[in-house]
């Protein structure tokens, strides 16, 4: 198929789309939530090219103890994109305000996109309705997408009956190991909560983790999904 995703006018504005074949190896990473030190182990693990590419799928920042550590590693090496995360919305919006927001970091915050696509992929942080075209879809809701059609974290998720035809790299949702799906691959595994920080390959259809991380914020079972 390979062809270009169609959004709605809103969401075009802060959509990206990368040429695969410029690139040599490509990996898709969680969200870090702050969490530099652990970001930097899994780069070292990924041993970069100069021609390889990594994208996150946004929430690059709170949470964790080093946001301003983790803002600096992506926005300075060129090799690293990042779109953005209901994190990184809420700052943007001016919702939130924490105290180590420098000066032009919030103005980073907002040049990211909310979208990136590639081949026949997105990169979006939250997820798409499976009911709803994607040119139906708002910026807040490829952002926060878990539950259209049930209740938070008790599901059903959106993946569970999404079938395309875009393969979709998400964030949002942790998950206690990633979700592997024909049309959906979850990639949120709780570093910041002392899970691990996951890479997917794209080249070579793997994936790639540090060890558990330090935890830096305990979260409720009940919000760490176990996927079937």
């Amino acid at each position: 198929m390979n062809t270009p995703p169609q959004f709605s006018d809103d969401v075009e504005s802060h959509h990206d789309r990368f040429d695969t074949d410029a690139y040599a190896d490509i990996y898709v990473v969680g969200d870090v939530h702050g969490s530099r030190a652990t970001l930097e182990a899994l780069l070292e693990n990924l041993d970069l090219g100069p021609d390889d590419l990594v994208m996150f799928v946004g929430d690059l920042i709170r949470k964790g103890p080093d946001s301003p550590g983790v803002i600096d590693l992506v926005r300075d090496d060129p090799r690293l994109v990042s779109i953005r995360g209901n994190n990184e919305q809420k700052i943007v919006r001016g919702d939130r305000a924490p105290a180590w927001l420098r000066e032009g970091d919030r103005a980073y915050l907002e040049s990211l996109p909310v979208v990136i696509s590639f081949d026949d992929a997105l990169v979006v942080h939250g997820g798409v309705d499976p009911e709803r075209t994607l040119d139906s879809h708002t910026v807040e809701e490829l952002l926060t997408m878990r539950s259209p059609h049930g209740d938070g974290y008790d599901g059903p998720f959106w993946y569970d009956t999404y079938d395309g035809p875009y393969r979709v790299f998400f964030g949002h949702t942790v998950h206690d190991r990633p979700v592997v799906l024909d049309h959906a691959v979850g990639l949120d595994t709780g570093c910041v909560y002392g899970g691990t920080l996951t890479a997917y390959d794209y080249r070579n259809d793997e994936f790639v983790t540090t060890d558990p991380a330090t935890t830096h914020q305990r979260r409720e079972d009940s919000k760490v999904v176990d996927p079937i």
